[in-house]
């Protein structure tokens, strides 16, 4: 049975315990509060850090808790206590009420969207954007010992290139080619992961053992070495964005994208992107034209006489605020492209939707 002694000595076995942690034990921080206020701005990761030695695990702090089924709903003047279920710290939210007819104080939207890596991981996916000409240079699949022209898990392919024994590879195919759509610059080549493989032979022509398969592999795909920058980041830490950008594609090439769809945007660590940067999703408020009886016009029922008076003179159009349609997260950064993923959409997402710097991670502006 559960009593108050015992989970006083489970609380000072994970205070004293500072050498390491067991993967389904929270570790406490020393002298961490019993209780705290929200504050306008916090997060959950700034207030988990108020309580434990390692704050990215903060999902195991709030969950499992039926005062905190959803960690979004928490807001500024809510009082959080720390507490043991099952011998576990959990938090639990008393709400702060205010001695009006207006009740709970609620601010405009809502908390930064709990982002849990174990459940947003299968829609992750691990394409690269890179250099067209590069790519090219690189080792390619000449075929395999089945006579198969597509090769999946367990199969040996044959690599055209000197590869070195036991080193592992991903096995790409090419896909679309980025361009910026107002410059026309090249933005780079979006390459496939297929398969994965280690390298079992070298010579000449080298053989890879195929691991995993995501598609089938067949002759003409490239092989490219599994580094620290392929692989993708255990943790993430949602900051606002520095810069703004736009949607560049969908990675399914669908045309309308909603929660946990994952897209390319067109900047990259050129201009300053890092993973775990958010962006609101905007669309860009309708153009109405006002006619020559002094009506608006939406831009569906213009005439070509009204589209130019729009061109001739802005003071004939009139632009609408933009629409927001969610918040999109960024997980894989390149040069010139990163890949996101939608954590929140209010209205389906689109290629070209605006992508800007949020004033704060709340849900809504």
């Amino acid at each position: 049975m559960d009593t108050p002694m015992k989970r006083l000595i489970l609380l000072g076995l994970m205070i004293l315990s500072c050498s390491f942690v067991f993967a389904d034990t929270l570790t406490l921080k020393s002298g961490h509060p019993d209780s705290y206020v929200v504050k306008k701005g916090d997060t959950l990761w700034d207030i988990s850090a108020y309580f434990l030695k390692d704050p990215w695990r903060w999902p195991k702090l709030w969950g499992a808790n039926p005062q905190i089924a959803n960690p979004h709903l928490i807001y500024p003047g809510d009082r959080l206590t720390l507490v043991f279920i099952d011998g576990e710290p959990r938090l639990v939210v008393k709400p702060h009420i205010r001695k009006s007819p207006e009740g709970r104080v609620l601010p405009k939207g809502g908390a930064i969207p709990a982002i849990d890596l174990a459940l947003i991981q299968p829609y992750l996916v691990q394409n690269r954007v890179v250099d067209a000409a590069w790519f090219a240079e690189q080792p390619m699949v000449m075929g395999g010992e089945s006579d198969s022209k597509y090769h999946v898990m367990d199969n040996i392919v044959y690599i055209r290139g000197e590869l070195t024994v036991g080193d592992k590879f991903g096995v790409y195919a090419a896909g679309r080619q980025f361009t910026d759509k107002d410059s026309g610059d090249d933005l780079g080549q979006e390459v496939i992961l297929t398969a994965s493989g280690r390298v079992v032979e070298s010579g000449p022509v080298s053989k890879v053992h195929l691991l995993s398969n995501m598609r089938e592999t067949k002759a003409g795909y490239r092989v490219l070495p599994i580094d620290d920058d392929a692989l993708m980041s255990a943790y993430f830490i949602p900051a606002a964005a520095t810069t703004s950008a736009s949607v560049l594609a969908s990675e399914r090439n669908i045309r309308a994208m909603g929660k946990l769809d994952v897209v390319y945007i067109d900047r990259g660590t050129n201009d300053g992107v890092e993973p775990g940067h958010v962006f609101s999703i905007f669309r860009d408020g309708t153009e109405i034209v006002i006619d020559g009886n002094g009506q608006p016009v939406k831009p569906e029922d213009r005439s070509a006489y009204e589209d130019m008076l729009s061109a001739i003179s802005s003071d004939n159009a009139v632009k609408m605020p933009d629409i927001y349609h969610g918040k999109l997260m960024v997980f894989k950064v390149f040069d010139k492209v990163s890949l996101g993923l939608i954590l929140i959409n209010e209205k389906p997402v689109r290629v070209h939707d605006k992508l800007l710097q949020p004033d704060t991670l709340l849900q809504g502006e």
